[in-house]
């Protein structure tokens, strides 16, 4: 634990990304099997105790230190397992020698009942740093500032592989990785996937900013407002893969039992409107299947789902990605009969004579399932990540309400001591104010310490972490879209709302009326 500790340590009190390739590509040399790969699996968040979640970890605290302090010093520290390992009462002599995959190996094979017990043990023998480290591990969420693709790049450096390679074969190989390492360190030849459906990079796309293609040059499809999609089937196995590498054929099994197209596909998922094999339905409609271990028949019929698919990576065994997006379509659309058309169709290229027309059609886009419109060079090979000039997303522009403040909240981690989660609110026809979103984004240091100034100068009542603020401060609310939700109360719900401006020059009295946004919805 002590190695592991020293280096979550150091990712965690460096802002420079170069320094941390540098600390794990280090960790990950000098660190033996299965230490090495146990934190990777951590840092790559692929890893998940079950027996031990946060409201274990609170229960155990609160048996041993007076239950208001540990939750004062929570609501101050802003972070449940820095609270925890500071105010833990350590009961043993510290054990130098505890290993990570003793750990991991030890609560992996425990279940709920015993895991607390062989917890509350390990955490009696570990000084403040390396609790705070197990604690991290057990509860999932490291918060090192590491990313998943940033601790793979660093393996890859460490090791002089191709990240992308590493990619490639990371699906199909569970925790420690022990294959991969032999790999790297040159033990075994690279794994491969061949009937395994593993998970590939994706393409992805810079933003268009204020640019402009020369339509002759670049195709331009729809952005689609769902979530991206990869499905590959391979050795009779079909797999569904989110942007950032995650399984996800759990919460679409219906998605999964329509492939019958042996390949890696490229694509959108989305939920279909409430007619019968109509149009795609928002993001909200989406919402409600994701995250769901298990999807009933209800609602399996309820939301439906279906994939517009964009590319095509592997046609069966036969990689395309090195052939150019123009070869790639014309192969995507020759497999598309093979698709159960109930569940799968194409993203249709949008036919526009130059890029003044183009603008326009987007300029006049508002459907429910369209975030914007995508640009894809002609002769792009499919690469994974971004390279520059190959493929371009052009967001639609925002909406914007003027919304009143109503509550607020405190962050987490560095913004632990400022007020910087915001509900706000717009008007009814009857004068009431009802809540239409929350935010926690869009300002600058700056402004969030005059915004947290203004909560604690202006609170009227306390709700535990929560308080509720005088209806005087107007904000500008930016969004990508909105719709109706049977959740709320204003019978809306925003998509991606965030702070644009603070309107000090505005009465409360002139923010917008609920009526106003419903207009919005598409």
């Amino acid at each position: 634990m002590r190695a592991f500790a020293d280096l979550l340590d150091r990712l965690i009190y460096t802002r420079s990304r170069n320094t941390k390739l540098r600390l794990i590509g280090d960790y990950l040399r000098t660190t033996p099997d299965p230490d090495r790969g146990w934190a990777l699996a951590a840092l790559t968040g692929e890893l998940d105790l079950p027996g031990v979640k946060p409201a274990v970890v609170r229960a155990l605290i609160e048996k041993r230190v007076d239950p208001v302090l540990f939750r004062m010093s929570r609501d101050y520290v802003g972070d449940t397992a820095e609270t925890v390992a500071l105010l833990w009462p350590a009961r043993g002599e510290p054990d130098g020698d505890l290993k990570l995959g003793y750990v991991i190996d030890r609560l992996l094979t425990l279940g709920r009942v015993e895991a607390p017990a062989a917890m509350a043990a390990m955490l009696d023998v570990l000084v403040a740093d390396e609790r705070f480290a197990l604690l991290k591990l057990a509860m999932g969420g490291l918060r090192a500032g590491v990313s998943s693709r940033l601790a793979k790049t660093a393996l890859a450096q460490a090791f002089d592989l191709d990240v992308d390679a590493v990619e490639e074969v990371w699906h199909g190989i569970a925790p420690p990785y022990t294959p991969i390492f032999d790999w790297a360190e040159g033990r075994i030849a690279q794994p491969t996937a061949l009937d395994t459906p593993v998970f590939r990079p994706f393409m992805l796309a810079h933003p268009l900013e204020d640019a402009r293609v020369d339509l002759a040059d670049y195709a331009a499809e729809w952005k689609w407002d769902g979530i991206r999609v990869q499905i590959v089937r391979a050795g009779g196995q079909v797999r569904l893969y989110s942007r950032g590498g995650d399984d996800i054929t759990g919460s679409f099994p219906d998605v999964a039992e329509a492939v019958t197209v042996d390949g890696a596909f490229d694509g959108e998922l989305l939920v279909r409107g409430e007619v019968q094999g109509g149009e795609a339905a928002s993001f909200n409609a989406l919402q409600q299947r994701l995250g769901r271990k298990t999807v009933s028949a209800k609602m399996r019929a309820e939301y439906p789902a279906f994939v517009r698919l964009y590319d095509i990576l592997f046609d069966g065994p036969e990689d395309l990605r090195g052939l150019s997006w123009t070869e790639r379509r014309a192969r995507l659309e020759m497999a598309l009969p093979r698709f159960d058309p109930e569940r799968f169709d194409i993203s249709a290229v949008i036919d526009a004579a130059d890029f003044d027309a183009l603008e326009a059609i987007r300029a006049g886009a508002r459907d429910a399932a369209i975030e914007g419109v995508m640009l894809k060079r002609r002769d792009s090979i499919y690469t994974g990540g971004r390279r520059a000039g190959l493929w371009y997303k052009w967001k639609r522009d925002p909406l914007t309400a003027d919304c009143v403040m109503m509550y607020a909240q405190r962050g987490n981690g560095k913004r632990s001591s400022f007020y910087s989660d915001y509900t706000f609110g717009c008007w009814t026809e009857e004068g009431a104010l009802l809540p239409v979103g929350k935010a926690y984004s869009g300002f600058t240091d700056e402004e969030l310490k005059g915004l947290d100034r203004f909560v604690r100068q202006h609170t009227l009542n306390r709700f535990g972490p929560v308080r509720e603020v005088e209806k005087t401060l107007v904000l500008e609310v930016a969004f990508d879209s909105i719709h109706e939700s049977k959740r709320h109360k204003s019978g809306i719900a925003m998509r991606f709302p965030r702070i644009s401006r603070i309107r000090t020059d505005k009465p409360a009295a002139e923010a917008d009326m609920i009526a106003t946004l419903k207009r919005m919805i598409a």
